[in-house]
């Protein structure tokens, strides 16, 4: 079966940067939806008509991949509304109360810096600014069912920076 909008691929991968360092391996295969929200749209791109035992190499820029880096997104909150135990590295749905209202709520945040006082954090995804190399095989492809299509999602969120809505929630529209 070839790739088509709306059905499930199984992929591994290996992501570099323009460098060569490498920044993360799938050995095992997961399956992702197509035409939903699991894999950035130059990768469905790229992937329509492929099949299974394919491999594609793929260049992703910034703004096709997880976008530029936006120095808006970093914040600057009080080391006391945070546990203990933090590290830098460590991520965060959203801000705890207390923190800056001007923060978007929606958002995974991670902790940059740790000051006695102060601790940074960056809602930026960890790998925007930077312009990748995507080595992708296909092991399967397989129809998607109605469940997986109504969910838009068969859960990875490896390509995400933005935290899922309640199930109840509206969907966002622009009016």
């Amino acid at each position: 079966m070839k790739i088509t909008p709306q059905c499930v691929v199984s992929l591994t991968w290996t992501l570099k940067d323009t460098l060569g360092e490498e920044l993360d391996v799938l050995d095992e295969p997961v399956e992702f939806l197509v035409g939903g929200a699991d894999l950035l749209a130059r990768i469905e791109e790229s992937l329509q008509g492929h099949e299974a035992g394919d491999v594609l190499d793929l260049h992703l820029e910034p703004e096709n991949a997880f976008g530029d880096y936006d120095d808006r997104l970093l914040f600057l909150e009080p080391r006391q509304l945070f546990p203990d135990n933090l590290e830098e590295g460590m991520g965060f749905e959203g801000l705890p109360e207390g923190c800056n209202p001007a923060a978007p709520r929606d958002r995974l945040y991670f902790v940059s810096d740790i000051y006695p006082d102060h601790v940074v954090l960056d809602g930026n995804h960890p790998l925007a600014g930077i312009a990748l190399r995507l080595k992708l095989k296909v092991h399967a492809v397989r129809e998607a069912d109605v469940a997986e299509v109504g969910r838009g999602t068969l859960g990875a969120g490896f390509f995400r920076a933005h935290i899922d809505p309640p199930a109840d929630t509206p969907p966002r529209t622009l009016h």
